[in-house]
């Protein structure tokens, strides 16, 4: 069942099932195994999501999971092996705790680190098929994005006036993801560009983009307007996945299952059957989901006369770096 849902074993990268990266950290061998794990999460993540926001804390357990199952590949590379658990991305939000205490960004005793890296270790090498290649790897990863994260930081001190909010940072870095993806998905397959062309002109105009949010930050009412903008920008992103999805709505349809839900059965078939104002409504909910999520940032944007912009360039000059 393991290997059927996702689990990483031994030929999985050699047979480019990279998916595998990823979902093997959202399965577990048993509850002890999950509880385990959730209760790092929270020991850990809630020190880490709090000092560094959600995106960065996203990036480095990504990181970190994907580092993990690497590292265990290549320790089991002599004989076959099957891993599940987030035990590696976990380890890696611990790995990106002891960079920050290393940089002196946050507020923790050697103690902690003494304790929790040292318990880490003790289960790595006594517990029986526990998988102390990717507890390694997974820490080294964490310690590695965060320190990258915190250079980056400090790169931006010189190249962005404004300091982002996390909820700008956090839908700004989903829009661009799912936005090159649904590009990808719909692109002629006799385009003349080649990979690597589409990689820069995407990495090119991230950067303006990112560059055209700064610049309306440090703007009277620039929050006001970049919440707006957010607004619309996920509008627009689900009507270009509803048009380019649409032709394979009919056949989704008529196979998906809603149990004896009646109602939702006539909302899905009446969807179907008149998909471009289906496609409206689904944009007119997220554009107010978008407004209604940022309101107290709408608001702040609205009711700026000139310190908001002013507040969030201080920002970026109180914190250096990460």
């Amino acid at each position: 069942m393991l290997l059927r849902n996702g689990a990483m074993y031994s030929f999985a990268i050699k047979r480019h099932e990279y998916w595998r990266l990823l979902a093997y950290g959202f399965l577990h061998a048993n509850l002890l195994h999950i509880a385990t794990n959730m209760l790092c999460l929270l020991f850990w993540g809630g020190h880490l999501e709090k000092r560094i926001g959600f995106l960065y804390f996203a990036i480095i357990y990504v990181a970190a999971l994907i580092a993990g199952a690497i590292a265990s590949d290549y320790q089991h590379a002599a004989r076959p092996f099957v891993a599940v658990g987030a035990s590696g991305a976990t380890s890696g939000l611990l790995g990106a705790l002891f960079a920050l205490w290393i940089l002196g960004k946050i507020n923790l005793s050697a103690n902690f680190f003494v304790t929790n890296i040292g318990l880490n270790a003790a289960l790595s090498a006594t517990v029986p098929n526990l998988d102390w290649a990717s507890h390694l790897g997974g820490f080294a990863a964490g310690v590695i994005a965060c320190a990258l994260l915190d250079l980056i930081e400090k790169a931006n001190a010189f190249f962005l006036r404004c300091k982002f909010p996390e909820f700008v940072k956090a839908n700004v870095a989903v829009a661009l993801a799912v936005g090159g993806w649904l590009a990808w998905s719909s692109r002629p397959a006799n385009m003349a560009l080649s990979v690597e062309g589409l990689v820069l002109i995407a990495a090119a105009g991230a950067i303006l983009l990112v560059k055209l949010i700064d610049l309306t930050l440090s703007l009277r009412k620039g929050l006001a307007i970049v919440v707006l903008g957010l607004s619309i920008a996920n509008a627009a992103l689900v009507i270009l996945a509803g048009n380019i999805f649409a032709p394979r709505w009919p056949a989704t349809c008529t196979t998906f299952d809603v149990g004896g839900m009646m109602t939702v059965r006539q909302w899905l078939d009446t969807a179907c059957s008149n998909t471009a104002l289906a496609i409206d409504v689904a944009a007119a909910c997220a554009c107010v989901l978008t407004i209604f999520l940022y309101s107290q940032a709408l608001y702040r944007g609205l009711t700026d006369v000139g310190f908001v912009g002013s507040s969030l360039r201080a920002a970026r000059s109180r914190h250096f770096g990460i």
